[in-house]
């Protein structure tokens, strides 16, 4: 039996492998709803075409046909890579995955290695499978991410101040944001005060001159 998602690939199959000599019995989609017909066929080989191998629930089929009829050979025509799809796929119960692109002469195999009790599966696609699942590839840090989103930009302003500041700011703990706030501060008061130092420069000079040779004697007489 042939079942697949989309019932135009399945019969496609179905035609294939009669025009190889193969009895199919039935050609069926989806894939998700012929669980039953196979569990009432009984056939010796069934080939189960999905998609979407990594999904939760996909296998489901597969796991209630091994229950009902453990003599039917379930193989798993799938995409690759996938090695979680592909781990699912023999956890429920099948008996071979076929990357879903294969020439009829592998999938030909498959069938006669499956229906003999032998796991139909290239080497090459197992060793792919298990080399992600063993070494699997660096993922970005979803908590940073999520945590660099909840600082407001002034916030994300005064963590680059006191990265970049050696430290120095980090050491002080809780206290670094105030710090830097602080200095903002002392500095706008200083331009704030701008104008009126300026507007005072002359009365300085003249409070300076004022002070005649007093003020003299102190810078020069030590």
């Amino acid at each position: 039996m042939v079942v697949d998602d989309h019932r135009l690939l399945a019969e496609a199959l179905a035609s294939a492998l009669k025009l190889r000599g193969h009895r199919v019995l039935a050609a069926a989609a989806p894939a998700a709803g012929a669980a039953d017909l196979v569990i009432s066929r009984a056939p010796e080989v069934c080939l189960l075409g999905t998609a979407a191998p990594a999904e939760a629930g996909t296998f489901d089929p597969v796991v209630k046909i091994k229950r009902e009829r453990p003599q039917v050979a379930v193989v798993v025509l799938g995409p690759v890579p996938s090695p979680r799809g592909i781990a699912a796929a023999f956890a429920a119960g099948a008996s071979g995955y076929v990357r879903h692109d294969e020439r009829i002469e592998g999938v030909e195999r498959a069938m006669l290695k499956a229906r003999a009790g032998e796991a139909a599966v290239a080497p090459a696609l197992l060793q792919g499978a298990f080399g992600e699942l063993l070494n699997p590839a660096a993922q970005p840090d979803d908590e940073g991410a999520r945590l660099l989103s909840m600082l407001t930009p002034r916030e994300v302003e005064v963590l680059v101040r006191v990265a970049e500041g050696g430290g120095h700011a980090a050491d002080r703990g809780g206290d670094g944001d105030r710090a830097v706030d602080g200095s903002d501060a002392c500095a706008e008061g200083v331009d704030e005060a701008g104008g009126g130092v300026e507007a005072g420069g002359g009365g300085a000079g003249r409070a300076y001159g004022s002070a005649g040779p007093g003020v003299d004697s102190l810078v020069t007489g030590g």
